[in-house]
């Protein structure tokens, strides 16, 4: 039965709600049938079922801060964990990193070994897609491995080499509700910033052009700026773009930033570059862009859908958009 609970469900709003139910009835409806009533109407199979889930819910509750972050069996570094963090209210999230923002909600099991949690990310690099993962929490400290996009559920506690796992261990800072943590919002479909630009998602279909097969094969950050603000470098070694034939697949930190087909004209200059998104807030949208050589590296510039191509390579804050540049693996 699928969950029907308030977004930030409450125990003693319960309980009230089970004694109003109960007023309404006659002498022979009892409060456990009551509790049992509200139970099954969030899903729930016992009242004791739907307690222990909502107490934990509240336990997760606060500000999380990260002790440490391993993703495919490599540690991240410490100082580029420094200004991330994990907002929590009720079954709505927000994390905030140094590559990204993301928001959603989660739904937690309790009652398995481990407890899992199932993530739906609403905004952000990720939004529409859904990670399943295990935690454990003990007072002020939390573990959760989470199943990347894409991965299966992780059955323990630890990441290797292509697992595609990430380990996380967070310690609280703050217990108090979080402000403004509202799970984020599902974005409208976002219509071409003019018609003389609409695409037709066909046309990426085309062979691969000499361009595309110059820009194949595993490729290095050197450089990612996004709205004005430049990505660290130590989150930078923690990233790669991959293409093949006409896809490109973007990463960092075991996230999928972009993954889109890809279509090129260079019989113009700066030559154009246009992303038909695959996966997340993108899916279905098309993202026009430049690129250009800098020596053996590969620099891109590209609009976030709806907005006009870039007539340089600038990201200045309040563009939106992602300039980046590549070398070689």
């Amino acid at each position: 039965m699928a969950k029907k609970l308030h977004a930030r469900p409450n125990l003693e709003h319960l309980k009230k709600q089970a004694k109003a139910l109960l007023a309404k009835r006659g002498k022979a409806f009892k409060l456990a049938d009551a509790q049992l009533e509200i139970a099954r109407a969030a899903g729930f199979p016992s009242w004791p079922k739907l307690a222990r889930h909502v107490e934990e819910l509240r336990a997760l509750e606060g500000e999380w801060t990260f002790v440490s972050l391993e993703v495919d069996g490599a540690a991240m570094p410490g100082a580029a964990l420094a200004n991330s963090r994990i907002l929590m209210d009720g079954d709505r999230f927000r994390m905030e990193s140094a590559e990204a923002v993301y928001e959603g909600r989660f739904e937690i099991d309790a009652e398995t070994e481990p407890a899992t949690i199932d993530i739906a990310f609403v905004e952000g690099p990720e939004a529409g897609n859904t990670a399943l993962g295990i935690f454990e929490l003990a007072g002020d400290q939390l573990t959760i491995c989470l199943g990347l996009v894409g991965s299966d559920r992780p059955a323990k506690f630890k990441t290797s080499k292509g697992s595609g796992h990430a380990l996380e261990r967070l310690r609280r800072a703050s217990k108090a509700r979080p402000a403004n943590v509202t799970g984020g919002k599902k974005q409208a479909a976002v219509a071409s910033a003019t018609a003389a630009e609409a695409v037709d998602p066909s046309a990426f279909d085309a062979p691969v052009t000499p361009l595309l097969k110059k820009m194949e094969g595993e490729w290095a950050p050197t450089q990612l700026v996004r709205d004005g603000e430049a990505m660290n470098d130590q989150w930078l070694t923690f990233g790669s773009r991959t293409g093949t034939g006409n896809e490109v697949k973007v990463v960092f930190g075991g996230q999928t930033q972009v993954h889109a087909k890809v279509r090129v004209d260079d019989t113009v200059t700066p030559a154009t570059i246009d992303y038909l998104g695959l996966n997340g807030a993108a899916k279905g949208k098309v993202s026009f862009g430049i690129v250009e050589w800098i020596g053996g590296e590969l620099r891109v510039n590209m609009a976030p859908p709806g907005m006009p191509r870039p007539a340089d390579f600038t990201s200045d804050k309040g563009s939106g958009r992602t300039l980046s540049q590549w070398r070689r693996r």
